[in-house]
This record gives structure tokens, C-alpha cells and sequence, in this order.
């Protein structure tokens, strides 16, 4: 595996969706390449990071804070936002992205600032599965193992 493929699946699909706002409205490098075909660039990012263009387009309207509150929600549940990061990158992403399509951001932001520990969130959170699973992981951040 080359670098910089290996590099480029490390990124979180919120800072690659970042630079591909940046492109698609002339703010990055990559926009100042007029042999690249907007369409062909969002088709070859998405492809990259794991999802449709219609998903990738929709994270850049959302913009990049859009995944925040699955930062608080990993904090509320101790989960090192860093190390779930590091060791299950694809997993991370896709919580993001989960996170970011999610219709509940209201309801999820009101409980997380009324009582993050009230498990009512599990009923509305799309990553409730996910996030249990990584919460039953021995986290070396956690010390509690």
C-alpha cells in the first residue's frame, strides 16, 4: 500500500469532506486544476472515503462541525475521541458520517446539554449499536481494564 493511499485512509471523512468544500468553491489547490471535472472529483473523493456523492455533497452543506455532537456523546460515554480514532479509523468515519446524515441532532444536542448520562438517547441515536460496542472495548485511555 502506497503512502500516500494509506495517508488519504487515515483522513476523517469530515476533514476530507473540508478540502472538498474547499475545492468545489475555489478556496483550495486542487479547484485551480481546469483539467479536473468537478463531477469526476466529487465521484473519485467519495469513492475514497466509502460513500455516494450524494452523501459527500450533503457533509459539505452540513459543513465539518456537523459530526460535534458525536464528539460529546463519545465524551459523555468516556470513549478517547482519539484512540477509537486511531485504532478502528473506518469505524470512526462512519460514525461520523452516520452522525452527520442524522435527523435527531436536536433532540440529541438538548439531552446531551440537559443529562448526557440519560440513556434516552439510545432510543433516536443511529449509532447507538455502534457506540455500545466500542463502549465494551477495553480502551487503554480508560486505565480501567
Amino acid at each position: 500500500m502506497s503512502a500516500q493511499f494509506s495517508e488519504r485512509k487515515r483522513r476523517s471523512a469530515v476533514e476530507t469532506v473540508r478540502q472538498w468544500w474547499q475545492a468545489w468553491t475555489g478556496n483550495g489547490p486542487a479547484f485551480a486544476n481546469p483539467s479536473c471535472s468537478a463531477e469526476s472529483e466529487v465521484e473519485r473523493i467519495a469513492t475514497d472515503i466509502g460513500m455516494s456523492a450524494a452523501e459527500l455533497r450533503e457533509l459539505a452543506r452540513l459543513g465539518p462541525q456537523s459530526a460535534d455532537l458525536l464528539m460529546n456523546r463519545m465524551a459523555a460515554l468516556d470513549l478517547d475521541r482519539k484512540e477509537v480514532e486511531h485504532v478502528q479509523p473506518g469505524t470512526f468515519r462512519d460514525l461520523q458520517r452516520i452522525c452527520t446524515m442524522c435527523e435527531s441532532h436536536r433532540q440529541c444536542a438538548r439531552d446531551l446539554a440537559h443529562d448526557s448520562g440519560n440513556p434516552k438517547w439510545e432510543d433516536y441515536c443511529p449509532n447507538v449499536a455502534t457506540l455500545k460496542a466500542l463502549n465494551a472495548l477495553p480502551w487503554s485511555s480508560r486505565r480501567e481494564w
